[in-house]
């Protein structure tokens, strides 16, 4: 199946990005994709002075639009992720929709950002938002999917819990910044493919010189065998990839590591 990741140039508009996000998917839908992605926080600007602003409900107008656009051209739409208010919280929240439109999943992101590099960088997701509790799962025709945001991807136990559970994609809205990006966006996504010998995509807004956080861009996928198989550059763009199972289940039976685990001396598992 044909898989596209959108790396949007995020505007200060929500409205213009929302019209340019559906734009995108139906220009992705065109050319064959299946399932399509778009980026973290794909909605609104990146940064904790924003989410408040920006933040919706669930449903609502954006997850409105997501869920039209994904029935008009009968896709999976993995929408990035958009800030969403609960109960007075404030979530950096996935949603799914199927080919007809309902949701499918939910995923709130479980790990928050809060790093500290000097000189470098600072950021602290935590003055704002609360984390998710749940890992976030959905099943397609062609394999069952596996959701984090962003930071999610540096936790190695959560694509463990994702590969157990059968995912066999898994997908990470995700704006790293100019300081990680360059260090470990790839070596990531490639570790976390190789570990559980699956699929792995991430999808990145584009670069903007100009905002208060600067995102990598570079969306990529990567095999099971730890190739990258598609990448952007900074700016704005769709790259498509085809994704083939067979080869999934080849590198499986030629490396057997899932069935050789030794859980008689170790372990990771669902808590929830």
């Amino acid at each position: 199946f044909r898989l596209a990741l959108i790396q949007l140039q995020v505007s200060a508009v929500k409205s213009d990005n929302l019209q340019r996000a559906c734009g995108l998917v139906r220009e992705a839908s065109a050319k064959g994709a299946k399932v399509v992605a778009l980026p973290e926080c794909f909605n609104s600007p990146y940064g904790t002075q924003y989410f408040k602003e920006y933040a919706e409900k669930i449903p609502g107008e954006s997850t409105q639009k997501l869920s039209e656009v994904a029935k008009e051209c009968s896709i999976y739409l993995i929408g990035g992720s958009i800030p969403e208010e609960d109960g007075g919280k404030l979530y950096n929240t996935c949603t799914v929709f199927g080919p007809d439109g309902a949701m499918l999943a939910k995923h709130r992101k479980v790990h928050l950002f809060d790093i500290n590099i000097p000189g470098k960088i600072q950021f602290k997701e935590s003055e704002t938002l609360s984390p998710g509790n749940s890992f976030s799962m959905f099943d397609t025709p062609y394999c069952k999917v596996g959701l984090g945001i962003c930071y999610d991807i540096r936790f190695a136990e959560m694509a463990q819990i994702y590969g157990q559970q059968g995912c066999q994609l898994l997908i990470y809205p995700g704006a790293f910044n100019l300081t990680t990006g360059p260090a470990h966006w790839e070596l990531l996504q490639r570790g976390r493919a190789v570990d559980n010998q699956v699929f792995v995509a991430t999808v990145s807004p584009a670069r903007d010189e100009k905002a208060s956080y600067v995102a990598w861009g570079h969306s990529t996928v990567v095999n099971p065998w730890g190739e990258v198989i598609a990448k952007a550059g900074a700016e704005e763009a769709v790259i498509y990839t085809d994704i083939d199972m067979n080869k999934l289940a080849e590198i499986r039976q030629q490396i057997p590591i899932l069935s050789q685990k030794r859980c008689d001396l170790y372990a990771t598992e669902m808590r929830k």
